[in-house]
């Protein structure tokens, strides 16, 4: 990701970019560069020396010579994204929250004229991305445990045709509805993902309705069935890495901390690249310091493997040493 990020400024100074959607496409993947690197105070100063992103400037009509066909707006959706998410990480929240907001708007005045227009494929496209930014934004919410309002969005996003049969949307409202105890309500959310998930044979959807059936489960303490669940999941598919982190959490909870750490282990062992995230490190190193004495050596090897082998933007610090 940082040679990612020197060939982009690279790029620029050797005056590789010759149109203006070159700059705006560029600038776009410099700031996600360095925002998987945690820079987002370098990512914000690149996105404040750009103008109002809905200004002339960035309309391909305003350069008739060089798009003589085109009309619209060059800039690229993911960087509007961005132009969201960075605040969001500088701990700008109201910010972040308003111009998520204000996208939203945006995408669904496309929606409008694609449906006007009745360009199918155009539109589908903006149904994704408005399914993208709604699950961004309840993701917000959700973290800051505000689960009235995710609830709002969530029913009011599955009442549209784009996203009504969603099967992550319905999973993420059977978790909140879980979160304020409604669990009858969690089991109609999860039985429509289960309905989903039998027109078709993907792994993905299967191991989603198997990790809702080990929600249930966890709600009433039935670890045991839990872990069951978890372990068809992991059979079916070796990297669900979701998976894999609560059926060791599971088995702590039974208090077989031995074979917890064991899964936990094995899995960076066997997928370094997908089972290495903070959460299942953060985990495991939980577990280093409730089984031994010793743990922080214990911590400072696992420490030591990470800085072999995660990629740039892996945050280190989870190990906690």
């Amino acid at each position: 990701m940082s040679s990612f990020n020197f060939q982009v400024s690279r790029s620029r100074s050797l005056n590789l970019l010759r149109h203006p959607h070159h700059h705006l496409t560029y600038l776009s993947f410099n700031v996600l560069a360095l925002s998987k690197l945690r820079r987002f105070a370098d990512a914000s100063a690149e996105l404040e020396s750009l103008q109002d992103l809905d200004s002339p400037e960035y309309r391909y009509e305003s350069y008739p010579k060089i798009y003589p066909d085109r009309s619209g707006s060059m800039v690229p959706f993911f960087l509007r994204w961005l132009h969201c998410i960075v605040p969001l990480r500088l701990e700008q929240r109201r910010e972040g929250l308003d111009r998520l907001y204000r996208l939203v708007d945006l995408v669904r005045e496309k929606l409008k004229e694609r449906e006007a227009n009745s360009r199918e494929e155009s539109l589908n496209v903006w149904k994704r991305r408005e399914l993208f930014v709604m699950n961004t934004i309840i993701g917000d919410h959700l973290s800051h445990k505000e689960f009235s309002v995710c609830l709002d969005l969530i029913k009011d996003l599955l009442s549209r045709d784009c996203s009504g049969l969603d099967a992550v949307l319905l999973s993420k409202l059977g978790y909140i509805q879980l979160q304020v105890g409604d669990l009858e309500g969690a089991k109609g959310a999860f039985s429509r993902v289960e309905g989903i998930s039998s027109e078709g044979n993907s792994v993905e959807l299967k191991n989603l309705v198997n990790r809702n059936k080990a929600l249930i489960y966890l709600v009433g303490k039935d670890y045991v069935s839990a872990v069951r669940e978890y372990e068809v999941c992991i059979e079916r598919d070796h990297m669900d890495f979701v998976a894999i982190n609560n059926k060791a959490i599971c088995l702590m909870y039974l208090r077989d901390l031995s074979d917890s750490i064991k899964v936990l282990e094995n899995s960076l062992e066997r997928v370094p690249m997908v089972a290495l995230n903070e959460t299942l490190v953060v985990n495991l190193c939980s577990m280093y310091e409730l089984a031994y004495v010793n743990h922080s050596e214990i911590k400072k090897t696992l420490s030591n493997w990470i800085a072999r082998v995660a990629p740039d933007d892996f945050d280190s610090s989870c190990t906690r040493i």
